[in-house]
Order: C-alpha cells, then structure tokens, then sequence
C-alpha cells in the first residue's frame, strides 16, 4: 500500500494533536512534519520538493493560511484546509485547494475525505482510458446530458462556478468548480495543471511558442509560474534534440 506524506500548518497545538491522532488511523497516511509557526512553514518548504498533502489552518497569526497557500501551493500535490470558519470557502477555491474540512470533523470525515483525494491505487491502475466517458450537464443546451469520453477532453476551464470543458467537437459548460473536476481527471496521468484556472490533456498539445501552450482545439494556455518546473520537467522528457552541432 503505498503512503502519502503529509505536513501539518496548524497554530493551536491540540488542533496539531488530533490531526495526528487521525493521521495514525488512515494507513494511507504518513506524517513528516507538523508547523505551528506559518512562518517557519513558509520558510523550510519553499526550499523543499514538491509533498503529497499539506493540510492546513486558516486563521493563523502572521500569516493566514489563504496567503500562505499562494506562496505554497506548488509544493503540494494536495491541499486541505482545516479551519472553524466557513467564510473562506471562495478563496478556499481560488488557490484550488482540493477539501475543506470545518472543525470540529470526525475521523470517519477526514478519512472519507482522504480517500476521495487519494483513490485507492488498484481503481487508478483499473481505469481503462480508451473506454472510459462520463455525462454532465450543458448549461447552453438546457442542461442536457452530454456524453462526454475522458480521451476526448482537450482542456477544462475555470468559470468561476462552472467550468468549460474543451474538446475537438464543440465545448461544455457545466455547473461544477474546476477542483472537483480535477480531482476525476487525476486518476488519468494525461491530465496536468500548468494553469490555476485550467487542467489540461497533455495529449492534445498541439505546439509550444515560448510558455503558451496552443492546444488541438486553438485554446492558448500560458504556463503559470507556479507550475513552471513541472512543465519544464515534462518537456525535457518528451523533447528530442540533436546532438550534432549546426
């Protein structure tokens, strides 16, 4: 079974204690570190690689966890905030978080919640692309169910609570934020962010100019810089280049 390693950024230690104690009875879980100071938190993890799941408070002294997650977000794969407020829930989605959890949560809340954002591996392994679709609804045809297969799916678009679904044929307008979403199209490793308003199918890349990424269907998406080193990483990997001289 594999474990995820996650970060706690909480400042009230028994907030800190209980995440940990729920921590202990999701299996799939590994904690490597736990901040009450978001400063410190800020500091040691800009240095570090990207980690699984950070999760996190929101009203905390110095910095809150929304700023805090701007200055973050790239290295996590995951994030969740953890917070006694409901107010945040617009920014919560701003900087895509992918779960709000309202304190006080029960352990069978938070483990619902961790298993939803880290399937289990074998369904990931089990998904059959080339036959796998889904249907939503089109807001600009009256809502009907539109059949739609994952493959098809160029890019999806954040339109603040819809968001529009980019194919070859025709695109889709459906009420739905682009976290839950994204957090479908994850199980496929096509599907990227190098945007924070889009998810994007690397298959249909059609070219690059510099960071703007022209896709199939003539959409044009510059690479946020947040997301600069994985498109980076991703490029190098699938550039060929010659190594005889001009």
């Amino acid at each position: 079974m594999r474990k995820y390693d996650c970060m706690i950024i909480d400042d009230e230690p028994h907030s800190v204690e209980g995440l940990k104690k729920y921590i202990e009875f999701v299996p799939t879980l590994k904690l490597v570190k736990a901040y009450i100071d978001p400063v410190e938190a800020l500091l040691e993890l800009s240095g570090v690689e990207k980690v699984d799941l950070i999760l996190m408070d929101i009203d905390m002294p110095k910095i809150n966890g929304i700023e805090l997650s701007k200055q973050l977000r790239e290295k996590t794969k995951k994030l969740i905030f953890t917070t006694a407020y409901t107010q945040y829930g617009y920014d919560a989605f701003e900087v895509s978080a992918d779960a709000y959890l309202l304190k006080p949560y029960s352990l069978s809340k938070f483990a619902g919640t961790i298993a939803k954002i880290f399937p289990p591996a074998d369904e990931k392994e089990n998904s059959h692309y080339e036959d796998d679709y889904f249907f939503v609804k089109n807001k600009e045809e009256n809502h009907r169910l539109i059949k739609v297969k994952y493959r098809d799916v160029a890019a999806v678009e954040s339109k603040q609570n819809y968001v529009m679904i980019h194919t070859p044929e025709k695109k889709i307008l459906t009420y739905m934020s682009l976290t839950e979403i994204g957090n479908i199209l994850e199980r496929f490793p096509d599907f990227v962010k190098y945007h924070r308003s889009f998810v994007i199918n690397k298959q249909h890349i059609s070219s690059i100019a510099g960071n703007t990424l022209t896709m199939c269907t003539g959409l044009q998406i510059t690479v946020g810089e947040y997301f600069r080193k994985d498109f980076v990483s991703f490029l190098e990997k699938r550039l060929i280049k010659s190594t005889r001289r001009p």
